[in-house]
């Protein structure tokens, strides 16, 4: 009788666990993209991926600077579709996660979108930290103004650049309009059906049913909550457009900022879909990340890894049994 008590619960958590997963949020999302997700809920609680960003100019810096101080590349590679003064490079972006992907990298791309009332080159201050008015948000929101047109252009660039990763079977960690919980971008701070959650879903629309682009997962970044006098980033679910639209929600988190409020609240907007680190500069202790174990990956930001985090500190967190590098990495 305990003995099939024994493998009736074996089968109860096995089911349970497998229920607790979830499929892309896109029904026709390629092979690899479902392979993807499917690896991350495998580890999911367990293990958490390493992860590093590079800017677009010099693609492997960060990470050879990872590889320099821990004798590891991490497992995650990201990069940015955001010009360079008057450079687009996006095709280098293209080329560069090609090859990452075939050298066995999970590729996170974003992209820091200049404000669509712009022209590029696009400023960072003048643009992509530009405000738009209320008037602005809604003609942009609203299909066929000139607007809405002028944004289109603008997702469509980067549907092309894409299309070929796409082309090139690789599988993407898409991260669009991240920190839209915060007020220093364009499109921050917009809150509720008609601010950021629309315009999400717009771009989720063109890429999914325009240009069908199956390769993507659909990564929800915000900005961990906080409240710095005109640095805020607001609670989780304003911004929030949803499950049917988004694969793993995400935190980006600065200034050692791991409050178990947020990391709890970010659990509950999830309920049950995965939760990433998807920026950081300031990387968790050890002890932040035994109480927070549910985050699938961490991406520090470039430089940070460097000027922000002691050589030792980046050891102990790539030492631990439970941080995989690129090497760990095993998706068959």
């Amino acid at each position: 009788m305990k003995r099939i008590i024994y493998f009736s619960l074996l089968i109860f958590i096995s089911v349970n666990v497998f229920a607790q997963s979830f499929q892309p949020v896109n029904r026709n999302a390629s092979p690899e993209a479902k392979k993807l997700l499917s690896y991350l809920y495998s580890i999911n609680g367990n293990k958490m991926l390493s992860g590093q960003h590079n800017f677009n100019q010099n693609m492997n810096r960060f990470s050879d600077s990872v590889k320099n101080i821990t004798g590891k590349y991490p497992a995650v590679w990201s990069t940015d579709f955001i010009w360079n003064g008057n450079k687009d490079n996006g095709q280098a972006v293209v080329d560069e996660s090609i090859k990452k992907n075939k050298e066995g990298y999970i590729i996170t791309l974003m992209w820091h979108q200049g404000r669509p009332t712009d022209n590029p080159p696009f400023g960072w201050k003048e643009s992509i930290q530009g405000k738009l008015t209320d008037d602005e948000w809604k003609e942009l929101t609203t299909d066929g103004t000139a607007l809405n047109k002028r944004w289109l252009a603008q997702i469509d660039t980067v549907a092309g650049y894409l299309l070929q990763l796409k082309a090139a079977n690789v599988p993407v960690l898409w991260r669009p309009y991240h920190e839209m919980n915060g007020v220093w971008f364009w499109r921050g701070n917009k809150k509720g059906k008609d601010g950021i959650q629309k315009l999400w879903k717009m771009m989720y629309d063109r890429y999914v049913n325009h240009f069908h682009l199956d390769n993507l997962l659909w990564v929800w970044g915000a900005n961990g909550p906080r409240d710095i006098p005109a640095d805020e980033a607001y609670p989780y679910k304003d911004f929030y457009p949803g499950a049917d639209y988004v694969d793993v929600l995400g935190a980006d988190v600065y200034h050692m900022d791991y409050e178990q409020r947020d990391y709890n609240e970010l659990l509950d907007v999830a309920k049950g879909k995965l939760i990433a680190l998807t920026e950081c500069g300031e990387l968790p202790s050890k002890a932040i990340l035994d109480a927070q174990p549910k985050w699938a990956w961490f991406v520090v930001w470039s430089d940070f890894v460097i000027f922000a985090n002691p050589k030792q500190k980046v050891n102990e967190i790539y030492s631990r049994p439970q941080t995989l590098s690129h090497d760990d990495v095993k998706m068959q």
